[in-house]
């Protein structure tokens, strides 16, 4: 009996895994190829730049990740050390908290 409520469970968690695995993997393909400014610590980055800084804190945090709203929270929006966020600036548009920037391309993604 519990071998099959374990078998149950996992069938119903696999389709979720995935489905956060190919958000997260969306959104770091969101910041490398944007043609947007990664800005970080007070430094500006390319997208490639933070997409490789936001993939290492991923790494990092995986054990805590379950979800990509976890992912952004805890890889994507603000520096450990320093407690400063982190911003995104695309050309012709104004600065925004990369925390806004990334929740909004989620949405989209999901809408999909």
């Amino acid at each position: 009996m519990l071998k099959k409520l374990f078998l149950i469970m996992s069938l119903l968690v696999l389709p979720a895994l995935a489905d956060t695995t190919e958000e997260i993997n969306h959104l770091i393909n969101y910041v490398k190829t944007s043609k947007c400014s990664y800005i970080r610590d007070g430094k500006t980055y390319t997208g490639s730049e933070g997409a490789k800084h936001i993939t290492a804190k991923y790494d990092y945090y995986k054990d805590k990740i379950n979800t990509a709203e976890d992912f952004i929270r805890l890889s994507a929006t603000k520096s450990i050390l320093l407690g400063t966020k982190y911003y995104i600036e695309c050309p012709g548009s104004p600065k925004v908290e990369s925390k806004k920037w990334l929740l909004e391309e989620l949405k989209k993604f999901r809408s999909k």
